[in-house]
């Protein structure tokens, strides 16, 4: 496993609801990606393997070392370049097809600057699928995140850099939903303990630890009270929906 940020893989059981949304939106994706790719933060490579029927190349920029070249020695007929974002460096302007950036922008100090990077690198009729978390359904302060977005507020910045813009979400079904809940009551048990308020008042960075203890803590609780519903679910449990406000992700699609 490779850590970049926080961990969600499809190794730790606890993980497969969360797992499956992110899996669904790549194969979203697919549908719209074509010619010269640039992912930005390609996590562990899922992007190369989906998108390779679809595309004349591939590039993915991602800042951790050992998996970038992991990435490279399994498709060789891909680039993959270690590099923090924004800027993308020696890349050269209007020479992308699509850009993929999924989960990442909420990442980002400043999103102005790295939508304007994907501008540039974008040729004139491109295309960029962004995902990002929706903030009214975040159970809690993510310290991962520099910030979150409600769904005017991420279609309004994108419309500053695209022509184009088209903001729906990923949703799921009564049992994605029954998770979630279980999961909100689960949360809100924890915050009761916050006497201090120490979520919303440490620095992000101090608290990127104790999160990543409770939320792995709570992902276990979930599976152990009920697996069948936590192993059950697969991306068939998630679809798009035109009601962007009341999704857990945002999946924009955006033309230059």
């Amino acid at each position: 496993m490779f850590k970049t940020t926080e961990i969600t893989a499809y190794t730790i059981p606890s993980d497969n609801v969360i797992h499956q949304r992110l899996l669904f939106a790549y194969h979203q994706t697919v549908k719209h990606v074509s010619g010269s790719i640039l992912e930005t933060g390609c996590g562990v490579g899922k992007g190369a393997e989906l998108f390779k029927p679809h595309c004349t190349h591939y590039t993915a920029l991602d800042k951790n070392q050992e998996l970038i070249n992991h990435l490279q020695k399994q498709h060789p007929e891909f680039t993959f370049l270690n590099q923090n974002i924004p800027p993308f460096a020696n890349q050269a302007d209007e020479s992308f097809d699509t850009v993929v950036t999924q989960q990442v922008i909420e990442h980002i100090e400043d999103d102005n600057f790295y939508l304007k990077e994907i501008q540039r690198v974008l040729k004139k009729g491109g295309k960029m699928i962004l995902t990002t978390p929706n903030i009214k359904l975040s159970l809690t302060r993510n310290p991962w995140h520099t910030r979150e977005y409600t769904a005017q507020e991420l279609e309004t910045l994108l419309k500053k850099y695209f022509s184009k813009v088209d903001v729906k979400g990923i949703t799921g079904n009564e049992k994605v939903w029954e998770y979630y809940n279980q999961n909100k009551a689960s949360v809100a048990k924890y915050k009761k303990l916050d006497i201090f308020n120490l979520e919303q008042n440490l620095p992000r960075q101090i608290l990127q630890i104790p999160y990543d203890i409770l939320n792995r803590m709570n992902r276990k609780k979930l599976q152990e009270q009920d697996n069948s519903l936590v192993g059950s679910v697969t991306m068939d449990d998630y679809f798009i929906s035109d009601d962007a406000d009341k999704c857990f992700d945002f999946f924009a699609v955006v033309e230059k």
